[in-house]
């Protein structure tokens, strides 16, 4: 798991709605739950996590848009999602979507915004002879301010190889949500 100065990243971040229409800022479920949600639907831990992104960001843009639930159910139909799931969003979307909304209205930003990204690579060596092990890590800082404060905060952020390329995922996942909404 990725290290922080101040706080850790959390992998599998869902940002979004629950089922229960409360606005998240970490994980919609937590790991016992995601394991049992594995086990009901049959999926790996990456495909789970792709499906709960896929619908979080739908219930974003349903929440972004306020579109109303036959307005929701007929564009995913459009997309070509069956119709008994199209109409589940829709069910879902009509009785929970107005509170939702209002959730999300009421919701406060992320209070910092990021000013400076520097970083650097460190390299680890074995101690023992045996061992020829190298260990590359990545260490991110990150310059982030508060929205009354002029002052900036350094956060260290420190990712191997594997963290930093899921970490990339993510990054691509949140500009390709960006460019939809533009």
């Amino acid at each position: 798991q990725a290290a922080a100065g101040r706080e850790s990243f959390k992998h599998g971040g869902h940002h979004g709605a629950d089922p229960a229409g409360e606005p998240q800022a970490e994980n919609s479920f937590s790991e016992e739950e995601e394991e049992k949600l594995q086990a009901a639907f049959s999926l790996e831990k990456q495909d789970l996590h792709l499906v709960l992104e896929t619908i979080s960001f739908i219930l974003e843009q349903a929440v972004y848009h306020s579109v109303k639930p036959a307005a929701l159910q007929q564009q995913l139909e459009s997309l070509h999602l069956r119709q008994d799931k199209a109409e589940a969003f829709g069910n879902a979307w009509s009785s929970m979507g107005q509170e939702t909304v209002e959730k999300f209205r009421q919701r406060i930003l992320a209070p910092h915004k990021l000013e400076t990204v520097g970083w650097q690579l460190n390299l680890q060596m074995a101690h023992s002879a045996q061992a020829k092990l190298k260990s590359p890590q990545a260490v991110l800082q990150l310059g982030v301010s508060g929205e009354d404060s002029k002052s900036m905060e350094k956060v260290l952020v420190e990712f191997s190889h594997q963290e930093l390329f899921d970490f990339y995922n993510k990054l691509e996942t949140i500009q390709a949500q960006l460019d939809s909404l533009t």
